[in-house]
């Protein structure tokens, strides 16, 4: 009721599932109060979700979209764009835009939009690669609950860049973000030399959306995913690439076998160490376990093969390297004999030639 007795009107209803259906309008427009005609304008003051939702809005206040409308755009998402309007539900109704199975569908309205994606800044479309990822496929075919969505790893009201150092998804935080589906794996790369280097602030050091990606997740056990895991492995590790690129486990996987060993499969995949480290599958005393995975005689003169031999790294392959340059010599030796044999033949058959003539016919000369 209105101060002077009159019931407050509502143009609009609310739908009976909304969660402020108990809400009279003028508690959310409050510019209703001071309105003595009916019907109301058809423009009404902003609502200020602040007055029920302080810390929701606070949150909203620094985050990325929030700092976008500030700026001028108008394709920054707003509570309304998320929550919805009049018929807002809880987020755990199946129905709610905001729902665990919805979401991602919801940040699509946006972030899949190409008119929005060109006028709001937005880098790309990041829609289909996680609608094609394992998460998405989860989310959306299984239904899987426990799978995660956007906002498990960008936050909900307080999203910030990828690229800021506070954010859930900025330099240093990726393993905390995905450890809190995947703890054991977090634990692993926590002990290796990449999280070690991550925690020592080394922010170009490699994390998890380095090696799996951001969006386009796939399964680790496909040969195609592990086949590319090689060659991201070298976008690091330019030098070490290239020789295995020279060995049999470097040509096979080339031509898109899986059927030899990668990095992967002699250096673990999370828990990466260096040699040095006795709990490296690399280092000398479990070398022969390691190897022995995929060659079950391997014995001690066995892994004194090196995966990684370079021959232009005298230190540590003195006789590759000694063996190279005498090859190297030997064709450049052989090629120039017969590079000035040649030279020679050619320039006496030609003086040959022009002092004696060509050949008449019938022998005459």
């Amino acid at each position: 009721m209105r101060d002077d007795g009159r019931p407050l009107a509502r143009v609009r209803p609310i739908p009976a599932a909304s969660v402020h259906e108990s809400v009279a309008c003028v508690e959310c427009h409050q510019d209703l109060a001071t309105i003595v005609d009916f019907p109301h304008p058809e423009k009404l003051a902003k609502v200020d979700c602040a007055a029920c939702h302080d810390d929701e809005v606070k949150k909203y206040a620094g985050s990325v979209h929030a700092t976008a409308r500030r700026e001028g755009s108008q394709y920054a998402a707003s509570c309304v764009d998320c929550h919805g309007m009049h018929d807002i539900k809880a987020s755990s109704d199946p129905q709610s835009p905001t729902h665990h199975l919805q979401l991602a569908a919801t940040c699509a309205k946006c972030h899949g939009d190409p008119e929005v994606i060109a006028k709001g800044g937005i880098p790309e479309d990041v829609t289909k690669n996680f609608a094609d990822s394992i998460h998405g496929k989860a989310l959306s075919r299984s239904g899987l609950v426990v799978a995660p969505t956007c906002s498990d790893c960008h936050g909900s009201h307080d999203i910030l860049k990828h690229g800021d150092p506070k954010g859930s998804v900025g330099p240093g935080h990726v393993p905390a973000t995905c450890g809190k589906c995947h703890e054991g794996i977090a634990r692993q790369f926590g002990t290796g030399v990449h999280g070690a280097a991550l925690a020592k602030g080394e922010s170009n050091a490699p994390s998890c959306q380095i090696c799996h990606t951001a969006h386009a997740i796939q399964r680790t056990d496909k040969s195609e995913w592990q086949l590319s895991a090689i060659r991201q492995c070298g976008t690091c590790h330019a030098a070490r690439i290239a020789t295995f690129r020279d060995t049999f486990h470097g040509q096979v996987t080339a031509l898109g076998s899986r059927a030899v060993a990668g990095c992967a499969d002699c250096h673990g995949a999370h828990e990466i160490r260096p040699a040095s480290d006795p709990l490296s599958p690399v280092s000398p005393g479990r070398l022969v376990a390691t190897c022995g995975k995929c060659h079950a005689n391997a014995s001690a003169s066995f892994v004194r093969y090196d995966p990684h031999a370079n021959k232009h790294d005298r230190a540590r392959n003195p006789a590759l390297y000694f063996a190279s340059k005498f090859m190297t010599g030997l064709l450049f030796t052989v090629f120039a004999f017969f590079g000035v044999h040649t030279s020679l033949w050619f320039a006496k058959e030609f003086r040959d030639r022009r002092g004696t003539g060509a050949p008449k016919a019938g022998g005459a000369k």
